[in-house]
C-alpha cells in the first residue's frame, strides 16, 4: 500500500487531470513542445519538518508542492490563455480540497508567471502555483 504522502500526491494529480483540454503529468521534464490545451506538471516538493503530537504519535505535515502551468507561445493572447488555464486549475483544486478525505486542506497562492526559453524549442509561457497540503500520518515515512 502506498504511503499517505504518495496517496495524496496521486490524488492531487488526479484533480489536475480533470482540467479540460490540458495534459497533466507528475515530475515531468519541460518539453520542447506543449500540447495545444496546455501542460500541467505537478512537482512533488518538500514535506518539510512535521509538528509531532504524542500518544498516539501523529505527524502533522504542511507539504509544499508546486504546480507548473505551461502554454506554447504564439496564441493570439498568451496572457488570456494562461489566465484561463490557471482559473481552470483553481476550479479543479477547489472541487475537492480534502482530496477525497486524504488531506485536511489544500491552500494555494497566486501564480508566479514567466516566459520560458529552451534551446531549440519554441518559447513557452508559464506560471508556477505554490500549493500547501495539510495532512497527518502516523509514520514519518508513511
Amino acid at each position: 500500500m502506498d504511503s499517505v504522502r504518495e496517496q495524496i500526491l496521486g490524488a492531487l494529480l488526479a484533480r489536475l487531470e480533470t482540467v479540460p483540454d490540458a495534459t497533466a503529468k507528475r515530475e515531468a521534464p519541460l518539453p520542447e513542445t506543449v500540447p495545444v490545451g496546455g501542460l500541467i506538471i505537478l512537482r512533488d516538493g518538500d514535506p518539510g519538518d512535521p509538528e509531532v503530537i504524542l500518544s498516539p504519535i501523529t505527524y502533522l505535515w504542511e507539504h509544499q508542492t508546486e504546480i507548473e502551468v505551461i502554454l506554447q507561445r504564439g496564441q493570439d493572447d498568451d496572457s488570456a490563455a494562461l489566465d484561463n488555464l490557471l482559473m481552470a486549475v483553481g476550479v479543479a483544486l477547489a472541487a475537492d480540497r480534502s482530496l477525497g478525505g486524504l488531506a485536511e486542506w489544500l491552500v494555494w497562492s497566486a501564480p508566479k508567471t514567466s516566459g520560458l526559453a529552451i534551446d531549440g524549442a519554441a518559447s513557452l509561457r508559464g506560471a508556477t502555483v505554490p500549493v500547501t497540503i495539510h495532512y497527518a500520518s502516523d509514520d514519518p515515512l508513511g
